[in-house]
């Protein structure tokens, strides 16, 4: 496995993607930093800026994480429930994005948690939590469509890392204070974290030994990743699904359910640590 960077250049991007498309030695490509379509409210929504990438690599799948995603994401909220019993109906949840973690989302009002939307706040910046979601629903449809069309930076801080300044303020402090479970992307969650967790669950993604200390002093109760942790970190989902497609000599996504069946067979499950 090889981890490569563009620096956000996208026609540096595109010249690699046609390199590693000849490239023999490679198995399957796990594109990150960006998606090529988000699954959410029974709706597909390809991105403008990144669909034309899926023509360009024709000999081998090309993955970002999405179609893994969902699955293993409600997966981890069947393991907390039956496999380590963790009571879920008394929590208070905010996803930070559903669009982007629609199966998270979703596994967490099914599971009877109390369950907030921020998708207005950290896409578009508007100061609007949705408690409902039916609401939820009707605006990613509505939304949607719109929203794929801008350039993708636009809508995620891809470039933001350990080293980037969390931009607090009152507003959000007292969102964050006032939840059980944050859940989501990482990077949505370390962009507005407060300075005092007070024992917060922190449901995510791709996190490094390096977050997992930062997360530690900021109070945090328990880090749950969705993906495994391998050699102190969890990988993002498109390196986790581009292994997964390679292992399967598949040119294509799998389905939902032979991921599932892969990392359990693997003993590649969810991950969780108390802080």
């Amino acid at each position: 496995m090889c981890r490569e960077g563009v620096d956000g250049d996208f026609s540096l991007l595109r010249q690699r993607l046609l390199e590693l498309d000849a490239d023999t030695q490679v198995a399957a490509i796990g594109l990150g930093g960006t998606d090529l379509f988000l699954n959410a409210a029974d709706r597909t929504f390809w991105l403008r800026e990144t669909k034309p990438l899926v023509k360009l690599v024709r000999n081998k799948a090309l993955v970002d994480g999405s179609g893994l995603k969902g699955a293993v994401e409600a997966d981890t909220i069947r393991h907390l429930r039956e496999d380590l019993e963790y009571d879920l109906s008394k929590k208070r949840a905010l996803v930070t994005s559903a669009v982007d973690r629609w199966g998270l989302a979703m596994a967490l009002v099914d599971a009877g948690v109390d369950t907030d939307f921020a998708d207005l706040y950290y896409i578009l910046g508007i100061r609007k939590i949705l408690s409902s979601p039916r609401v939820l629903t009707r605006a990613v449809r509505i939304i949607g469509p719109l929203a794929v069309q801008l350039p993708f930076k636009w809508l995620y801080p891809s470039e933001s890392d350990h080293c980037t300044e969390p931009k607090r303020h009152i507003w959000t402090d007292k969102l964050y204070h006032s939840y059980d479970i944050i859940a989501g992307d990482y990077k949505y969650i370390r962009k507005n974290i407060p300075d005092d967790l007070k024992g917060t669950w922190i449901i995510t993604n791709t996190t490094t030994s390096t977050d997992v200390d930062f997360l530690r002093s900021r109070g945090a109760g328990k880090l749950i990743t969705t993906t495994h942790r391998l050699d102190g970190r969890s990988f993002g989902t498109n390196v986790m699904e581009a292994l997964l497609v390679a292992a399967e000599g598949e040119k294509k996504a799998l389905s939902a359910e032979r991921y599932l069946a892969l990392l359990t067979e693997h003993g590649l499950g969810p991950s969780v640590q108390e802080l």
